[in-house]
């Protein structure tokens, strides 16, 4: 049955309305975004099927355009919306971390740095980076590499954080693989990183991993 057939009290969008997006489920939030199903199908049963798919959130947020256009009722029209969902999102957030002092925020570093990395398919290293109020400056992908290795250069962070005129930086790159747990290699880059930037009076306040919804930071764990 069509949603709007259903009764006005059932309806996504106006429970929305109604309610707050927060009292949706992941499947109706979909319904809301989609606005129809296809044959057979209410938007709410295609956003359980994009679910199913994809096996959460984050997978259907990191899917290609090919695999994305795999489930019936999905293509080229809706992939471009979402992927301009992702990226308002992104800039309302870094709109936040300009304005204010990062540190107090924690949990929006860690939205903005999981829309930035946790749907890449290789592995990528990136920078924020902070004046001296610890307001974001600009943000950077400065290395990519395999699914299983990137090479990070100390000295190229140093040359950016000095361009950028930084006085701090959060360092942080995704694991592909899902498991958000440093490596040795990780805890020895981020001492490099520490020693490279401390040379020029830059602060490495933290380094996350992120790892789809699971996100680790070193200075958390008493690593920075």
């Amino acid at each position: 049955m069509a949603i709007n057939h259903w009764p006005e009290d059932q309806r996504p969008r106006e429970r929305l309305v109604r309610h707050g997006a927060q009292q949706l489920s992941d499947a109706e939030l979909l319904a809301v975004f989609l606005r129809v199903g296809v044959s057979g199908k209410s938007a709410v049963d295609l956003g359980r099927d994009m679910l199913s798919h994809f096996g959460s959130l984050n997978g259907l947020f990191s899917a290609s355009l090919s695999d994305f256009s795999c489930v019936h009722g999905l293509g080229p029209a809706k992939f471009a919306q979402l992927q301009a969902v992702l990226e308002l999102a992104r800039r309302s957030i870094s709109e936040d971390l300009k304005a204010g002092d990062v540190l107090s925020s924690p949990q929006a570093v860690r939205q903005y740095l999981q829309l930035m990395l946790a749907k890449k398919a290789y592995e990528s290293f990136a920078v924020l980076f902070l004046d001296v109020k610890n307001r974001l400056i600009r943000a950077e992908e400065l290395f990519r590499g395999s699914l299983m290795h990137t090479s990070v250069y100390p000295r190229e962070v140093v040359k950016a954080a000095l361009s950028h005129n930084a006085a701090g930086v959060i360092v942080a790159h995704n694991h592909p693989s899902g498991s958000p747990e440093p490596s040795a290699a990780d805890r020895m880059l981020t001492k490099s990183l520490q020693q490279a930037l401390g040379l020029v009076d830059v602060r490495v306040l933290d380094h996350f991993v992120v790892a789809g919804s699971r996100v680790y930071s070193f200075a958390e764990h008493g690593e920075i």
